[in-house]
């Protein structure tokens, strides 16, 4: 498989005779973020068909339940690259979104390649889907059902961020206040909360219940060490112009 345009072919000839002529270094698309030796593009399923569904195809080898490999022209694919010291961008994983979701889904499918896993990409990826999401002025919610992988990604990656804002504001924030800042969907708030026993039932409604020093002592305990997160001043992307 050429790691590149992605190109798989049946025998090792076949492929040294494609990377002879191939040109392609970087996924097709727009580059939307850069830091270091990490970026990340983002490519249309309609304008580059073959390069997407030969992403899909690579998914399937990891992703049990994945069944989507051919129609996706209505998908975006944000592709996560390292950088190596002659300039070519190597593939390290990826998610998708749909362009248009009525279930205000942000992540459609995500993936890390086995040999980049415990890198941080798991949550840079998922940051820069929530970053994307709060640029456009909306909630989102990963697709579900969610796999065993990506139940534990997601969940993590919801406690850090609720405990940090939560953190910043001193408690002081009600479950929408928290899903307008951080772009999360309350559904995914409440059951994140609940999980850590920060959240209660009263009067007919969730209220967070949480003194600081519980917040505090819960991020030292399990989020010590910070996480790879998307810088926001470095990911250039603005929602398309409705007109």
């Amino acid at each position: 498989m050429c790691e590149f345009c992605l190109t798989f072919l049946k025998r090792k000839e076949q492929l040294q005779r494609h990377l002879r002529k191939c040109e392609l270094r970087h996924p097709p698309g727009d580059e939307i973020y850069r830091n270091n030796s990490v970026s990340m593009f983002e490519v249309d399923g309609r304008k580059e068909k073959v390069y997407c569904q030969n992403l899909c195809y690579i998914a399937k080898l990891f992703l049990d339940h994945k069944t989507l490999y051919y129609d996706v022209d209505p998908f975006l694919f944000y592709v996560l690259c390292e950088v190596d010291a002659a300039g070519g961008h190597k593939m390290a994983g990826y998610f998708s979104k749909e362009k248009v979701s009525a279930e205000a889904n942000n992540v459609a499918c995500i993936l890390v390649l086995p040999h980049h896993q415990r890198k941080g990409y798991g949550k840079l990826l998922i940051d820069v889907a929530y970053q994307i999401t709060i640029r456009e002025g909306a909630v989102g919610s990963p697709e579900k059902p969610l796999s065993d992988l990506g139940q534990l990604s997601f969940r993590s990656y919801w406690t850090e961020v609720l405990l940090r804002t939560l953190q910043a504001h001193r408690g002081n924030l009600s479950i929408k206040e928290l899903s307008a800042v951080t772009a999360i969907k309350m559904e995914d708030i409440i059951s994140t909360l609940q999980a850590i026993n920060c959240i209660r039932f009263w009067k007919g409604q969730h209220v967070i219940s949480v003194a600081p020093k519980i917040v505090d002592d819960h991020l030292a305990k399990h989020y010590a060490r910070a996480s790879l997160r998307c810088e926001p001043a470095r990911l250039k992307w603005q929602p398309p112009d409705e007109s």
